[in-house]
């Protein structure tokens, strides 16, 4: 007489599977931009952007492999030297953190732009996923004189919205468009590191939760994952006829 088969163990059992089939593809994560992408004043290199979003993707059952390709100081122009370098690699999803130096250096916003969306655009070309962090508000720095701070408000938004308006049309995925790492970074003076502008490591951690549902959006239309999916509703059916 056969038993009922407990739906627990099933779950179980497919959770397994599935696991273990993303598990044999190797998920390529690429990360570009500036010092933000790079993870510059973060206690430890493992509490840096890519790492954090590294271990949340193996949470999810993934096996991944990251490269940062991205240089402390980089404006939106030099986007163009680290796409080559990503379009060798072919990753599957890259992350591009851009635009703090634009704003400090005062670039057009539409020239900043311009180049955001020539970035996405190569690296579209070769089948990546695409998810970009738009420009920081430079007025939440604590030790930006109030006087200032509209100024700078007004020309961090105006970047943002070209970049959103650009990313978007060249097939991007925009991570934190509420804006409300912002907020938090005005809050919470313990999310800067001890220079006052870069992010600490718990700011990271801020900014990596901002970036996570980006990701996941920008893999589930990747076609490694649609592949992953496909494998995974063939176990499952193999499962449930046992």
């Amino acid at each position: 007489m056969n038993r009922p088969l407990d739906r627990g163990v099933l779950d179980r059992g497919v959770k397994r599977v599935t696991c273990g089939y993303r598990a044999a593809m190797t998920l390529r994560l690429a990360l570009l931009g500036d010092s933000m992408a790079a993870g510059r004043g973060a206690a430890r290199r493992t509490e840096a952007p890519g790492a954090r979003l590294t271990d949340r993707l193996r949470e999810d059952g993934w096996s991944v492999t990251t490269q940062v390709l991205a240089v402390s100081g980089a404006r939106s122009a030099a986007l163009a030297g680290q796409v080559d370098q990503a379009r060798g690699w072919r990753p599957h999803v890259a992350v591009i953190i851009i635009g703090a130096n634009d704003l400090i250096h005062r670039t057009r916003a539409g020239d900043a732009a311009r180049d955001l969306g020539e970035a996405v655009r190569r690296l579209r070309e070769v089948g990546c996923e695409v998810v970009v962090a738009p420009a920081p508000d430079l007025s939440a720095l604590p030790d930006t004189p109030a006087g200032l701070k509209p100024m700078l408000r007004a020309a961090s938004m105006l970047l943002r919205d070209r970049q959103i308006i650009a990313a978007r049309a060249a097939g991007a995925h925009v991570a934190d468009c509420d804006h409300a790492t912002a907020a938090a970074f005005s809050a919470d003076r313990s999310l800067f590191s001890a220079d006052r502008f870069h992010p600490s490591s718990a700011g990271y951690a801020v900014i990596a939760d901002a970036l996570y549902p980006a990701v996941s959006e920008a893999l589930a239309a990747s076609p490694a994952h649609r592949s992953g999916k496909h494998g995974s509703r063939r176990m499952r059916a193999t499962v449930s006829a046992r």
